[in-house]
């Protein structure tokens, strides 16, 4: 069986996901895009290429839990730093 072309599957995915696809349209707490999501894990990124890897798992995961609240605060329009200490 020969494969499709990606047009041809991007078609069909539009097709059979156009609900989904085009639900920020009538949701208006659904975003536009997923530029929040990606940004979310940009940093983790960032300092994975600066310092090569992070040293243990738990380092990563300690680092992960660390930015997902921040972003959390951030999204919730709440200060990351308490009042009084800045």
């Amino acid at each position: 069986m020969k494969s499709k072309s990606k047009s041809s599957n991007l078609g069909h995915r539009f097709r059979d996901y156009k609900g989904a696809i085009l639900r920020f349209l009538r949701d208006a707490h659904v975003p536009f895009d997923n530029n929040q999501a990606e940004l979310d894990i940009r940093m983790s990124k960032v300092k994975e290429k600066i310092f090569g890897t992070f040293r243990t798992p738990a380092g990563l995961e300690k680092f992960a839990d660390i930015r997902s609240f921040i972003s959390t605060l951030l999204k919730q329009n709440l200060p990351v730093f308490p009042y009084n200490l800045l």
